[in-house]
């Protein structure tokens, strides 16, 4: 009996890429995912097609993947909430559900996709959401592609509105996808009405400490900080430069960062880019006394200490 291995979201993305790459170039973007749901069970010689892509009255859902049967053959529909009205997150969502399709069909009829489903992936099927998520990730923004985009290791939200606008997608999931490569010490936080909904950090902002707890825990946007002001500074290209200790009192004195601040008044949310500068791995770090236990809590959260 052969066993076939399960597709993982990133083999299948690239996957994709690569053909796209032969077939369409290198300038092929922003990714055009309606004629890639349509063709992909022909051209990879599947007989239950996606056979439609349409925009659909979703309330509470963002996007949606339904089974279903005509005259005896297994077909798919993919949905998305036609009351998004932002291109970007309607590619985003499409390209969420064509990840279902390729990674999970085999494992139900039914996939109805809301934004909080990514918040927690503790059962099959938020993992379930989490591989989609990343599927669409690398389909929409291949990181060879991105690194070249990026060019140099200075970004502003000049360099990240201009990769955002190459691949047709919103600013937060370019930003997301930057987050996954740079060696920029960098942390998104989303916030609203003075509190944080998520927090996303670069690894070496994580290795660092340089992270914030938001699950299940009620965290306050710290005073003095851009985002606790009541301007609305409607995407800072530059950055304003802070104190690190304002986000991050375990930095030293001395250092500063620079925070972006970006408003949307449509939906009540701030999202809030931090840069810092290079340091060595918490661990690393001489010990203070309000560290007690850190090295332990850092290997305990799955991020062991390498040899250099």
């Amino acid at each position: 009996m052969s066993y076939a291995a399960p597709k993982t979201p990133i083999v299948e993305a690239n996957r994709l890429s690569k053909l796209l790459n032969i077939s369409r170039g290198t300038e092929r973007f922003p990714v055009d995912v309606e004629e890639l749901a349509r063709g992909y069970a022909q051209q990879f010689g599947h007989n239950d097609p996606i056979a439609e892509v349409i925009g659909a009255d979703l309330p509470g859902f963002e996007g949606a993947l339904y089974r279903t049967e005509k005259h005896g053959n297994l077909e798919w529909a993919l949905l998305y909430n036609s009351a998004i009205e932002v291109p970007g997150r309607i590619r985003f969502t499409m390209a969420h559900e064509l990840g279902h399709y390729i990674l999970h069909r085999q494992n139900g009829n039914t996939f109805e996709c809301s934004e909080a489903d990514l918040l927690q992936w503790e059962s099959v099927e938020k993992r379930q959401e989490a591989e989609a998520d990343v599927f669409a990730s690398y389909l929409l923004m291949p990181i060879d592609d991105f690194r070249r985009s990026i060019g140099s290791d200075s970004v502003d939200l000049h360099i990240l509105d201009d990769c955002a606008r190459r691949y047709g997608v919103s600013l937060t999931a370019a930003i997301l996808k930057w987050l996954e490569f740079t060696e920029q010490r960098a942390v998104l936080v989303m916030s609203t009405e003075g509190y944080m909904l998520w927090a996303r950090s670069s690894q070496s902002a994580l290795h660092s400490g340089a992270y914030f707890r938001t699950r299940n825990v009620t965290v306050p946007i710290p005073t003095g900080s851009l985002a606790a002001s009541s301007e609305s500074v409607i995407r800072e290209k530059q950055g304003v430069e802070l104190a690190a200790r304002i986000w991050f009192p375990q930095e030293p004195e001395e250092m500063s960062l620079r925070e972006f601040k970006i408003v949307s008044d449509r939906y009540e949310r701030t999202m809030s880019l931090l840069i810092l500068p290079k340091a060595e791995p918490r661990w690393m770090r001489e010990p203070a006394d309000n560290d007690s236990g850190l090295l332990d809590e850092y290997i305990r959260s799955g991020h062991l200490p390498r040899n250099k």
